[in-house]
C-alpha cells in the first residue's frame, strides 16, 4: 500500500470523526442563536424569491420559526452587508431538511468537516508526512472554536474552508510548476536552464482552482481579498525562485512579468468572475425586486447602466453602499460586550458568548443542583491548551523561518498573517474572536510541523521514543482540554459552579 493511498484513508477517517462530532445533536438548541437571526432567514427568503427579504419583527419571527411559522417575511428587499455565497450554502441545508435548526446548520457541519480534510492535506503537502497531516487534522477536530463554528448557521466556517482550499491550491501549484520545470530539463537533456528563461507554462490548473476558491471566499466575506492578494504575490515569487534555482540567472527576473501576468488572470480575474457568478440569481431577479420600505435599494448611475447594463450597475452601487456601511462612522460608534481586539486572538483572550440560558432553578429542565442554579451556554472559544501551544509554535516558526528559510513554514505563516494582521486596521469598531476561525487552520499546521520535527524519523531510536512521549503528551492535553470544555461548546446543562470552573480568566466571562 502506497503512502498516498494510506494518507487518503487516514484523511477520510479523521474527517469522518470530525463530522460525527459536529453533527451529533447539532439541532439543539432549536432557537436562532447570535447572528443566526440574520443568515438563515436571509437564506430562506433567497430560496423563495432569489434575494434577501425583510422580517418586520425579528424577535417575533424568531419565535415563530421555532414553532414552524416560516412565512413571516415580506418581499421587500433587505439591506444586507455580506455577499451571498455563504447564505446560498446555508440555503442548501434548508432546502434539504427544512427551515429548522438542523437545516440551517447542516451546511456548516459539512464545511467544518471539509475544513479538517483540507487542513490535513495542506499539512501533509508542506511536510511530506502523512503523520504530520494526521496530527494537524486531529488538532483541528478538537479545537473548540472550529467545533462551534461548524455547528452554527454563520458565514465564517465557509470562508475558512474556501481560504484554506485556495492556499492549498497555491501550494499544489508550487509543486506542479517545479515538477514541470524538472520535466522540461529532462526532456532537453540539460541539468539546468543555462541562463535562459525556460518554458512559459501557461496552463496552471491549480492556479485556476486557487482563483475560484479565493473568489468564493470573497463572495462569503470581503476580507478574504487580503489573502488573495498575498497568495498571488507569493505564488509569483515562487515562480521566480524556481527559475532562478533551475539556472535561469538574470532571465529569472522576467518571471514577474511573464509568469505574473498569467497569474493575475488566473487568480484575480478568475476570482472576480467566480465572485460575480455568486450574484447571478440576484442579477436575474433585480428587475422584479421590491424596494422602498426596508431599503431604498441601489441607485445605479445612468451612464454606467448604458455601458454594462442596469443590473450590473445596480450591483456596483449596492457594493458601494455595503462598503460605506463597513467603513463608515456608524460602525465606529457601535459597542458590544463581547468585542475582542485582534491582539488577543492568538491566545484566546476574549471568547464570544453565542447563546446562554441562565438561572435555571433546581427541578427545572433536569437541573439537580444543590444550593446552586444551572445554566446552558455556547461559548465560541478555542481549546485553550491548543491555542497556547499553537501561539508558541508560531513564534518559534517565525524565528526559524527568518534564520533557516524553511519553506514549510513560509506558506502557513504568511497565510495566517494575511488573515490576522488586516483586522488591526479596523480595531476601532467591534470585532469578535470567532473571526479567528480563518487563523486556526494555519496555526495548527505550524504546530503539527513542529510536532513532526520533535517526533523525528520513523526509526526506533531513543530520540523517537522521547519525541513520541512529547507529542503524545501534547495531543493528550489537547484532547483532555476539549473534553473539559465540551459542555460550554454544546449548550449542555451544568451548574453555575461547573461553568465557573471552566472560566479560567475574567475576560472569558
Amino acid at each position: 500500500m502506497t503512502d498516498e493511498y494510506t494518507s487518503w484513508i487516514v484523511t477520510a477517517l479523521i474527517t469522518a470523526v470530525a463530522f460525527l462530532l459536529r453533527v451529533w445533536n447539532v439541532g439543539f438548541p432549536r432557537n436562532l442563536v447570535f447572528d443566526e437571526t440574520y443568515y438563515p432567514k436571509d437564506a430562506w427568503t433567497m430560496l423563495q424569491q432569489g434575494y434577501e427579504g425583510t422580517w418586520p419583527d425579528a424577535a417575533k419571527a424568531n419565535t415563530g420559526i421555532v414553532n414552524g411559522i416560516t412565512n413571516a417575511w415580506t418581499p421587500d428587499a433587505e439591506f444586507v452587508v455580506h455577499p451571498p455565497m455563504g447564505k446560498w450554502l446555508i440555503a442548501i441545508g434548508e432546502q434539504l431538511f427544512g427551515f429548522n435548526s438542523f437545516g440551517w446548520r447542516f451546511a456548516s457541519v459539512v464545511f467544518g468537516s471539509l475544513l479538517v480534510l483540507m487542513t490535513i492535506r495542506l499539512a501533509r503537502r508542506l511536510s511530506r508526512s502523512t503523520m504530520v497531516g494526521a496530527i494537524a487534522g486531529i488538532l483541528l477536530t478538537l479545537d473548540g472554536l472550529a467545533f462551534v463554528m461548524s455547528r452554527v448557521g454563520l458565514l465564517d466556517i465557509f470562508q475558512a474552508f474556501f481560504l484554506v482550499a485556495g492556499v492549498s491550491a497555491v501550494a499544489a501549484d508550487r509543486d506542479w510548476f517545479r515538477h514541470h520545470l524538472a520535466d522540461h530539463l529532462r526532456a532537453v537533456g540539460k541539468p539546468h536552464l543555462d541562463g535562459v528563461f525556460g518554458p512559459a507554462q501557461g496552463w496552471r490548473p491549480w492556479r485556476l482552482v486557487a482563483g475560484v476558491m479565493f473568489g468564493l471566499a470573497c463572495a462569503t466575506k470581503w476580507n478574504s481579498v487580503f489573502v488573495l492578494a498575498t497568495m498571488g504575490i507569493v505564488s509569483v515569487i515562487w515562480d521566480w525562485s524556481a527559475r532562478r534555482l533551475a539556472g535561469a540567472g538574470r532571465k529569472a527576473w522576467w518571471s514577474f512579468l511573464r509568469d505574473g501576468v498569467p497569474a493575475f488572470v488566473y487568480m484575480v480575474v478568475v476570482a472576480v468572475g467566480s465572485y460575480i457568478a455568486t450574484w447571478a440569481r440576484w442579477l436575474s431577479v433585480y428587475p422584479h425586486m421590491v424596494f422602498g420600505k426596508s431599503w431604498a435599494g441601489p441607485n445605479p448611475d445612468p451612464g454606467l447602466s448604458k455601458v454594462i447594463g442596469k443590473p450590473l450597475a445596480a450591483l456596483w452601487d449596492y457594493h458601494q453602499q455595503m462598503y460605506d456601511f463597513h467603513t463608515g462612522s456608524y460602525m465606529m460608534t457601535q459597542t458590544h460586550v463581547y468585542a475582542s481586539n485582534p491582539s488577543g486572538w492568538l491566545i484566546n483572550q476574549r471568547p464570544l458568548g453565542i447563546d446562554a440560558v441562565n438561572d435555571i432553578k433546581p427541578g427545572q429542565q433536569g437541573c439537580e443542583a444543590v444550593g446552586d442554579t444551572c445554566l446552558r451556554v455556547i461559548s465560541a472559544t478555542g481549546t485553550p491548551v491548543l491555542w497556547w501551544f499553537a501561539a508558541i509554535a508560531l513564534v518559534a516558526a517565525v524565528i526559524w523561518w527568518i534564520f533557516a528559510r524553511d519553506w514549510r513554514f513560509t506558506l502557513p505563516i504568511i497565510a495566517m498573517m494575511s488573515t490576522w494582521i488586516p483586522w488591526f486596521r479596523y480595531d476601532d469598531r467591534p470585532l469578535f474572536f470567532f473571526y479567528a476561525i480563518c487563523i486556526i487552520p494555519f496555526t495548527v499546521t505550524i504546530l503539527a510541523i513542529w510536532l513532526g520535527q520533535i517526533l523525528g524519523p520513523a526509526k526506533a531510536t531513543s530520540r523517537r521514543r522521547i519525541g513520541a512521549i512529547v507529542v503524545g503528551t501534547v495531543m493528550a492535553l489537547v484532547a483532555a482540554d476539549f473534553a473539559f470544555i465540551y459542555p460550554i461548546l454544546t449548550d449542555s446543562l451544568m451548574t453555575r459552579k461547573a461553568w465557573l470552573a471552566r472560566m479560567w480568566f475574567r475576560s472569558w466571562i
